[in-house]
């Protein structure tokens, strides 16, 4: 999963590299017989170059994308559009979850001029991410797990990863639903892209949708695409304390895309 978290513990950067739009030789390298996914250790090893799908925005995709987006079964034009714009404005201070080499992180700081975008990864993600070198509108928190150490409380108007929940099993989607929320305002939203076990089985599995079909018959301890669905992670983060805005955008048709929303403050 490694488009999250890094090795030291809550430590905030503002950027002051020279900028540029990515690194061309980043790429993700997915382990599939990798026997420990996805435990933590596991998730950590995951992309560790980062994960480059190119520009989100563009009308035209690139190869990379064009390939992502067949097999998630939608434009990330569309998911932008649907899924971030709707619960952001130009002073948003949004927190990202896995942002790897930036694509959708540069698509939220256009949008947000006059905010901020926090992001949290197990790497340290400076290299892959610099759009407006000492600007401060983005800070990038290297962390070892996912308790969110160092991200500022009551802080953030929105909550966002694409192709992070995922990768993670149950206890780690949890961990993140609950330790997130005091990070959050009141009334703020998140929004979650998850694997939705669900429409694999409507689809059909195989490469046609990028998840190998043996998974069906393994544990979720030996695969990196362990079982979930919209209503499962729906389950938990109410039990978690968020309210659900919408089970599945529909958006995805191989995966859910979740929103939720932090309680308002009782009066």
């Amino acid at each position: 999963m490694d488009r999250r978290f890094s090795e030291r513990g809550g430590q905030a950067r503002h950027l002051r590299r020279p900028s540029h739009c990515y690194n061309p030789n980043a790429h993700a390298a997915i382990p599939c017989d990798d026997p420990s996914m996805p435990t933590l250790d596991a998730l950590r090893r995951l992309f560790p170059r980062g994960y480059n799908s190119g520009d989100v925005l563009s009308r035209i995709p690139g190869p990379r994308r064009i390939l992502e987006e067949v097999r998630i079964g939608a434009s990330y034009r569309e998911v932008f559009y649907r899924a971030v714009l709707p619960y952001i404005t130009t002073s948003s201070k949004v927190l990202e979850l896995g942002p790897g080499s930036g694509s959708w992180t540069r698509a939220i700081l256009k949008h947000v001029p006059h905010g901020e975008v926090h992001t949290v990864d197990f790497h340290d993600v400076r290299g892959w991410i610099d759009p407006e070198p000492g600007s401060g509108r983005l800070i990038c928190h290297q962390v070892s797990d996912n308790s969110f150490a160092g991200v500022p409380e009551a802080t953030f108007d929105f909550f966002w990863s694409f192709g992070v929940l995922c990768h993670n099993n149950t206890e780690h989607i949890r961990e993140i639903f609950r330790n997130v929320l005091p990070k959050m305002k009141p009334n703020s939203h998140a929004a979650q892209e998850i694997g939705d076990w669900h429409k694999l089985d409507q689809l059909g599995w195989g490469w046609r949708w990028g998840i190998p079909a043996r998974f069906k018959n393994l544990p979720d301890d030996a695969i990196w695409w362990p079982r979930n669905s919209a209503e499962h992670t729906c389950k938990i983060a109410v039990e978690e304390g968020w309210q659900v805005v919408e089970r599945d955008l529909g958006v995805l048709r191989r995966d859910s895309l979740c929103v939720f929303r932090k309680p308002a403050l009782e009066a």
